[in-house]
């Protein structure tokens, strides 16, 4: 009778257990979803409004370890977006909504990934609809132009703009870089074999040193290099600030690179000294008034500018190389056209004048960023309540209208890879192929430096440094991957997992 009761309360057990537990998942999963649709709901009762189509995901972290998943786990970093695309296609005519809900980075958050919907969030930040946001903005830096708004940002960018991305600046540039570049393609192949990465990474991060802070290669640039591979790394996390996370060592290593930049700035403030650099620049810009930036916007623009010059760009030109590797066709025109240019040339070096010549090494820089992607989403955040819908856009706070509301206070991510891996705007889009740009992209679906008033204010930069290093290696080098099926790694930037290593030689006619 005992081993009767034991047995029935055993199965009761089982059965409360099967049962009970997945409601309870079940319940949790959706809580977070529910909770915002209810807030949202609740506080815009008088108005025909919803949600864009999607899920909050879990509590707290929302969707962001799914996300997780796709890029450092499965290795597919359009998972994620695919798998929404799939689940909400309107079908017929509306197609891909191109908006849906989800929560990361520890926000509620709207992603839009379509040209309409993108092109809309970028160009409204002129207008004050949308503001930036980033997941961390602390370690990007509070008063950096890529925090900043209103009339600061755009004198901000305007210095920029100027020292960086004009004519006589990239001319400049032009030949501050060439001579470092030379001697570091010829050190490769003295080394035989090299991790395209790392190497690259070098060189580039030395010759924005160089330009921005008029420093030179020594024990504390390589301490600067550690200390900025750990913010970048930082800028992608999850922001919880416990000891061993990403986020963690990001901040110290923020730390180190402000007391650092701050030094030197009280050094130059102290000794009235100024150099032609950015730094130097930026200490001496003044607004109408003619007030100077302080100590602290002084550093948190050049950290920003010193990552944005060295680490997307280094990143393109790896790359650019491992794809050229792949693509021997591609490589012989890059050689006969640069080839051409070079024997026109004295002393080996290429100037701006150049440049608009090479066009068959355009398409490679403009193929090689598309399929790179070191920018793959952008942040923002609603102002105020956004109505959203395809082509037909309306905002009001008291009228009905269809569509889908982007609420107040939501973050908003512009997930620009998509536009550049979709196979309704390029064929075979993850192919490396440099004359798909022989005919230019469908209007809206090419973004890679983002859009509206907020573009990426070096972009000429990137493209100069990117045509230069392209031209040396297509005339001077050759180079094989040793490991051309490696994995590849997409945190916090796309990567093989072995850095592209590759051997590195002269050319026989060099």
């Amino acid at each position: 009778m005992h081993a009767q009761v034991t047995a029935v309360d055993w199965a009761w057990w089982i059965g409360l257990l099967l049962g009970a537990v997945p409601l309870l998942a079940l319940a949790v999963w959706h809580s977070n979803d529910v909770c915002h649709c209810a807030f949202f709901a609740l506080k815009r009762w008088r108005r025909r409004v919803r949600l864009p189509p999607g899920h909050m995901g879990l509590p707290f972290v929302g969707e962001s370890l799914w996300l997780l998943w796709y890029y450092k786990l499965a290795r597919r970093p359009d998972g994620f977006v695919h798998a929404r695309r799939r689940r909400y296609y309107a079908g017929g005519h509306a197609g891909d909504v191109g908006v849906y809900r989800t929560h990361l980075f520890g926000s509620p958050t709207v992603l839009v990934c379509s040209p309409a919907a993108n092109k809309f969030v970028l160009k409204s930040s002129q207008d004050g609809t949308f503001g930036i946001r980033w997941p961390a903005p602390e370690l990007v830096g509070l008063s950096c132009v890529v925090n900043v708004e209103g009339s600061q940002h755009a004198r901000l960018r305007g210095f920029i703009l100027a020292a960086i991305n004009r004519p006589a600046s990239l001319r400049a540039i032009a030949e501050v870089v060439q001579p470092r570049l030379v001697a570091a393609l010829r050190s490769w192949a003295d080394k035989g074999t090299i991790s395209a990465a790392t190497e690259i990474k070098k060189v580039t991060f030395e010759n924005i040193c160089k330009m921005f802070v008029s420093r030179d290669p020594s024990p504390l640039t390589d301490k600067m290099d550690g200390w900025f591979a750990g913010l970048v790394a930082g800028f992608r996390a999850f922001p919880l600030d416990f000891p061993g996370t990403a986020y963690r060592h990001a901040r110290a290593c923020r730390k180190k690179l402000d007391t650092m930049f701050r030094e030197e700035v009280q050094r130059r403030r102290r000794e009235d000294t100024a150099s032609n650099d950015l730094m130097s620049g930026l200490m001496e810009m003044e607004d109408e008034q003619g007030k100077k930036l302080c100590d602290d916007e002084v550093v948190d623009n050049i950290v920003s500018l010193v990552v944005a010059g060295y680490e997307s760009t280094s990143n393109a030109i790896m790359w650019a190389a491992y794809h050229l590797a792949k693509s021997p066709h591609a490589l012989r025109k890059l050689r006969e056209e640069n080839g051409a240019v070079s024997r026109d040339k004295t002393g080996g070096f290429i100037s701006l004048d150049d440049i608009p010549s090479m066009k068959y090494t355009a398409k490679v820089v403009e193929e090689t960023i598309r399929v790179a992607n070191v920018a793959p989403m952008v942040h923002r955040v609603a102002h105020r309540d956004v109505e959203y819908r395809g082509n037909y856009i309306k905002q009001s706070l008291f009228t009905c209208v269809l569509g889908y509301t982007i609420p107040k206070g939501w973050r908003v991510v512009v997930w620009l890879r998509s536009l550049h891996t979709d196979a309704n705007y390029y064929d075979d889009p993850l192919s490396f192929n440099p004359d798909r740009w022989d005919k230019p992209p469908k209007p809206g679906t090419y973004q890679v430096f983002g859009g509206g008033p907020r573009i990426c204010a070096g972009n000429m930069l990137a493209r100069l440094q990117l045509t230069i290093m392209l031209h040396h290696l297509a005339v001077g080098y050759k180079w094989e991957l040793l490991n051309p099926n490696a994995e590849v790694t997409y945190l916090p930037h796309s990567k093989p997992v072995d850095g592209a290593a590759m051997s590195f030689s002269k050319l026989s006619s060099v």
